[in-house]
């Protein structure tokens, strides 16, 4: 099974831009679609982006549409996650995850990180 760790989170201001790593382990990553996901205080985790196996389909949360690109490099075994005219809104703690499905939903996902913190000031 992939063992997936974020990087990247921080504090920025609205109107900003914020690009978040996942570092995957093992031989596997390129048999795993990849995804983001996030939890806002007091939230439930909720689906941001998702990528699949090649990296030639991808989808997006209509929140994060048009302002966020998901992208994997498999040959680096890394998911990355650009993140442009970020809102107040964005901020949460941000989780990579693997599944052997694609599409997926939450409940398919084999793999989480820890997470890592966006907060995002106005």
């Amino acid at each position: 099974q992939v063992q997936v760790v974020e990087s990247g989170g921080g504090l920025v201001q609205a109107g900003g831009s914020l690009r978040l790593s996942c570092a995957a382990s093992g031989r596997t990553f390129r048999r795993y679609a990849m995804g983001w996901f996030r939890r806002a205080p007091g939230k439930e985790r909720e689906f941001v982006a998702g990528i699949s196996w090649s990296g030639e389909s991808t989808y997006y949360a209509d929140s994060v549409k048009g302002r966020f690109t998901i992208s994997r490099d498999n040959a680096k075994n890394t998911l990355y996650l650009q993140m442009n005219s970020l809102k107040p809104e964005d901020t949460a703690v941000y989780y990579c995850a693997a599944s052997v499905i694609w599409p997926f939903r939450i409940s398919d996902v084999d793999s989480w990180g820890q997470g890592t913190q966006v907060t995002v000031s106005s």
